[in-house]
């Protein structure tokens, strides 16, 4: 694995021990988290906190091997993007109604467009050709197309209810078949096929048990990586007031705001996997990458779903005509890059111009 199991480095630590005192320091109001140098402040033990992250999923995965690792960072950091948009929703009311659509679809792009296109090329420049479990990535992909369809295109095409929306009982009905949907494919991932999500070229017992840190250290990365993904969703929290200021003074679309919230959560992971490509560990790469695609639906929809009910607002969830052209084109060729089981730097490039493209139109629709 890239992570040093023998040893933790000392801002494996450090970087979350200083954002959660920054984080007291600003509840308790003994810092002014609208001041400038507050929020450069923040952004930055932000951005160390992130690599601090990565570091202890990458050593918690090579504990439990693949592809349980990769679930590691995938479950975990949804679980902090339904928290970051849950409280976004409770604080905003209606009004963010739209959040968790702008969400999810802007991590779907960001994931099979932004981080696959991004670990294709750089994995592609350093290896040249790098190869993967087809049958793995069809089942992915089976499932991503599946959910994405039924969370983000049908709302615009059912007649209970005008506009991009569910009814109450056709959103109980996809949230409740989406979480199955999700649990299936984490079944047949982690238990009835295992070995689909693992690499050819590396199975079990290749070199990884020489890799596997202690049970102490792992447990003491456990416990800093949910400390480190809490700090990273409360100080992005914390960012977002001067975030949707900037978006505002700026003249950008709300929908930015979406992306924004994406991107800070699914950094963690996105260079996770970018290191696992670089490391020509194509198949763990992947699995992160895809697997936090159908996290972010199968768990993010049914919970905001619920929180819609319960508070009695419709949840804006369809996509307009653009949107859904980028999702028909990004699943399209996703299943011709990840068809052969074999990818270059061509494909990577492909996926990064529909991410530019996505990047684009979002700034200015």
């Amino acid at each position: 694995m890239a992570a040093n199991v023998e040893k933790m480095p000392w801002w494996a630590w450090v970087f979350p021990a200083l954002a959660w005192a920054m984080l007291g320091a600003t509840t308790l109001g003994l810092v002014d988290a609208s001041a400038p140098l507050v929020v450069l402040l923040d952004a930055a033990l932000l951005g160390g906190t992130v690599f601090a992250a990565v570091h202890h999923a990458e050593v918690v995965a090579a504990r439990v091997g693949e592809p349980f690792g990769s679930l590691v960072l995938a479950v975990a950091v949804t679980v902090i993007e339904v928290a970051l948009i849950v409280s976004l929703i409770l604080s905003g009311g209606p009004d963010k109604a739209a959040l968790a659509r702008d969400t999810v679809f802007a991590a779907v792009m960001i994931v099979c467009n932004g981080i696959v296109g991004l670990c294709l090329l750089s994995g592609g420049a350093r290896h040249g050709e790098q190869g993967f479990q087809v049958r793995g990535a069809a089942a992915a992909l089976a499932v991503l197309a599946t959910l994405a369809t039924l969370a983000l295109v049908l709302p615009n095409h059912t007649l209970g209810k005008a506009g991009p929306v569910f009814t109450p009982a056709q959103l109980v009905f996809v949230g409740v078949v989406s979480l199955v949907l999700y649990g299936v494919f984490v079944f047949v991932q982690t238990i009835r096929h295992r070995d689909y999500f693992l690499s050819a070229a590396a199975p079990d017992e290749d070199a990884e048990p020489a890799l596997r840190p202690s049970v102490g250290v792992t447990f003491a990365s456990l416990a800093l990586l949910v400390a480190a993904l809490a700090a990273v969703v409360l100080l992005a929290k914390t960012l977002s007031p001067a975030l949707q200021a900037a978006v505002d003074a700026a003249g950008l679309p709300a929908a930015v705001v979406g992306v924004a919230i994406a991107a800070l959560v699914l950094m963690p992971e996105g260079l996770a996997a970018v290191r696992a490509a670089r490391a020509d560990r194509l198949q763990t790469s992947l699995n992160l990458a895809l697997g936090s695609a159908l996290a972010t639906i199968g768990l993010t929809i049914p919970t905001v779903a619920a929180v819609s009910l319960l508070l009695g607002f419709d949840l804006v969830l369809g996509l307009d005509a653009r949107d859904t052209v980028l999702l028909v084109l990004t699943l399209f060729v996703a299943v011709l890059t990840l068809g052969t089981g074999r990818t270059t730097v061509l494909q990577g490039a492909v996926h990064l111009v529909i991410f530019a493209v996505f990047l684009f139109l979002a700034a200015s629709p």
